[in-house]
Parts: structure tokens; C-alpha cells; sequence
């Protein structure tokens, strides 16, 4: 079903106010997009992850669902946090297997071209995590914009729009987050080779 996201942002909207019927309208709305986030992500992983993209929807949806109701700005942010909460299912999976291998290693991920961090070598979901918490320390934004645009696969305008700020000062944070990224993964690989 193809929704214009000035409807998808209505029902939002509506659901937050506890409009329960809102939902049920939602879901179909929005479900093959939740579904190509949830194969981007899963994309990265190590084939035969026990994970499946259907089950990582289902999974998001009822962290969401049984969430307090959120106030949703628009489909911009409903993406964004729903690719937040991905992300923190796969990334307590994989700091859940590190646990059970006992530092046996974590399956490595490929990092697409959209953020370079660490040309021609793959790192960890953990580690990618890790870093990018530390920069959501050091800068919120800076974090945000990596979480929005890499995890989210939002666009510029859409990240921009739900940050409340230009579109340049979305590519600049971009680019200083990237180099950021990249320093301290590299730095960590060495460290830990």
C-alpha cells in the first residue's frame, strides 16, 4: 500500500493521542518500508543469522507498540526510531553471542559505501555501536545523524527536517562524523590486533 507521508504522519500523530483504530490503519501503511530497513540492516550480517527480517520487524513493532505512546513528529521520525530500535535488537544479539562465545569473536559486518569508517575492512556491529555512542557523547548530533542517515537510511532533507536543522549542517556533520567513525574504529582494530 503506498501512503503519502503527510497520511502516514496523521495516523502517527493519532496514535499518539491514543487513538488505538489509528494503528490498525498504520501497520499497512508503513510495513514495507519497516521491512526494507529491517533487510538493510540484516543485509550486514553473517549469513544464517539466526534473525530473520520478518522476525526483526515483528520484533521492533512490539517494542513500539508496547512502548508509552511517543509523540511523533512525522514519518521522518517514526523511521528513525524505528531504525534505532533495530539496531538495539542486533546489537544486544550480538553483545548477547560475544557473551556466550566467551570473546570468541562477534561476526564482522561490512560497512556500506553510504559511510565509509573503515575503507576495504569490516568491523563489528559492537564495535560500530560502541564508537557510536561515544560520539553521541562527545556530540548528540553528530550521533543522531549517523543513527538517521546510515541506520535509518533517512536522506539529507530528511534528516535535516527531523533534527530541525539546514541540509548543510546535516553534510557537515556527516562528513566530521564519518572521519570521527573512522579514526576511532581503525584505532580500536589496531588496539585490538
Amino acid at each position: 500500500m503506498d501512503a503519502s507521508p503527510q497520511e502516514v504522519t496523521q495516523l502517527l500523530q493519532a496514535w499518539s493521542g491514543g487513538e488505538e483504530s489509528a494503528l490498525e490503519k498504520l501497520v499497512p501503511l508503513v510495513y514495507s518500508e519497516l521491512h526494507r530497513l529491517a533487510r538493510r540492516y540484516m543485509a550486514r550480517e553473517q549469513p544464517g543469522h539466526t534473525l530473520q527480517v520478518t522476525a526483526l520487524v515483528n520484533e521492533a513493532y512490539l517494542r513500539l507498540v508496547d512502548s508509552p505512546h511517543a509523540n511523533w513528529q512525522n514519518r521522518a521520525h517514526f523511521f528513525a526510531v524505528c531504525a534505532q530500535v533495530m539496531r538495539r535488537i542486533l546489537v544486544d544479539r550480538a553483545r548477547s553471542r560475544s557473551a556466550r562465545k566467551r570473546g570468541l569473536g562477534i561476526p564482522a559486518l561490512e560497512l556500506d559505501e553510504a559511510l565509509v569508517v573503515a575503507q576495504g575492512r569490516s568491523t563489528d556491529l559492537v564495535a560500530l555501536d560502541d564508537a557510536l555512542k561515544d560520539l553521541a557523547a562527545l556530540d548528540q548530533r553528530k550521533g543522531q545523524i549517523v543513527e538517521l542517515r546510515f541506520f535509518g537510511g533517512l536522506s539529507v532533507e530528511e534528516t535535516a527536517e527531523v533534527l530541525k536543522v539546514s541540509k548543510d549542517t546535516v553534510m557537515r556533520d556527516w562528513k566530521l562524523a564519518k572521519s570521527w567513525l573512522r579514526r576511532e574504529l581503525n584505532r580500536e582494530e589496531s588496539n585490538g590486533a
